[in-house]
């Protein structure tokens, strides 16, 4: 299995509030801003945001579902959240190969989080190791580009 420099994937999801409270409870991340109506309306955002977290979950989903794909191995993340995501936005989660290091089975991806009017929400960078990946047939790993 290879991977192509510019091979993308991506997948949607609309944030709901039953996800957000399942994620405070999961993480036991109870930030107020996240929870309650009446404490969010008295912040900059004016009302409830979801967990900067959940929404990097998502790039997770990308590539443990998509590309890389099954018995991917995450690395490491960078995070750099760039605007808010509110209850009921849709993001999509985004990946782009950047580099393969097939000696080593390193995979460098730019992820990507953007909301319904195309607003970058978090942006960053994954490396994921491959060794373990579902096998595949010879040629590019599957993926939406």
């Amino acid at each position: 299995m290879y991977f192509l420099e510019g091979q993308s994937a991506a997948m949607t999801r609309r944030v709901t509030a039953a996800d957000v409270e399942r994620f405070a409870e999961i993480t036991g991340d109870r930030n107020p801003i996240h929870l309650d109506p009446a404490f969010a309306a008295t912040t900059r955002f004016k009302r409830r945001i979801a967990h900067g977290l959940l929404t990097a979950s998502y790039v997770s989903a990308v590539l443990g579902s998509e590309l890389p794909g099954p018995g991917t191995i995450y690395l490491s993340q960078s995070l750099t959240f760039k605007a808010p995501v509110y209850i009921d936005d849709e993001i999509t989660a985004k990946v782009t190969v950047l580099k393969y290091r097939a000696d080593k089975q390193i995979l460098t991806l730019r992820t990507e989080c953007v909301n319904q009017d195309g607003v970058s929400v978090m942006e960053g960078q994954a490396v994921c190791l491959t060794s373990d990946l579902v096998a595949e047939e010879d040629g590019p790993a599957e993926a939406a580009s």
